[in-house]
């Protein structure tokens, strides 16, 4: 693009540049519709599934609060050993499958996302 120096028409070369960007544009795209990026994908599958959007922002603001709560809970010395705490550490592992999970159910379908389409649900 740019100048005309060599006395060429412009627009050929200007459809050469355009229709490969749009095409592989067109196959490259998302069947799936607008994911947003892999460190939101928890997030996005907590909106995804909850039916009333207010409820679903206040869960969203409900994990961060609760992984404040966590030191709260635990009398921390750094000369102790985690896994003499069981409760924290089983909390801990708790959150970590749930965020695992709600991460991977997100790239799915939403009528297969809770069950990774292994049970079969039967709406009414």
């Amino acid at each position: 693009m740019g100048h005309n120096y060599y006395r060429e028409p412009a627009w050929p070369n200007d459809l050469f540049y355009i229709f490969p960007v749009v095409i592989l544009g067109t196959i490259a795209c998302n069947l799936f519709g607008i994911l947003p990026e892999w460190y939101f994908f928890p997030v996005f599958q907590i909106l995804c599934t909850v039916p009333n959007k207010l409820l679903g922002v206040l869960l969203m603001v409900l994990v961060p609060a609760g992984l404040l709560t966590v030191p709260l809970l635990k009398n921390v010395n750094k000369f102790q050993n985690p896994f003499r705490h069981p409760v924290m550490t089983t909390i801990f592992f708790i959150d970590i499958v749930v965020a695992l999970w709600l991460g991977i159910v997100a790239t799915l379908f939403i009528d297969k996302s809770l069950t990774l389409g292994i049970f079969q649900i039967d709406s009414v």
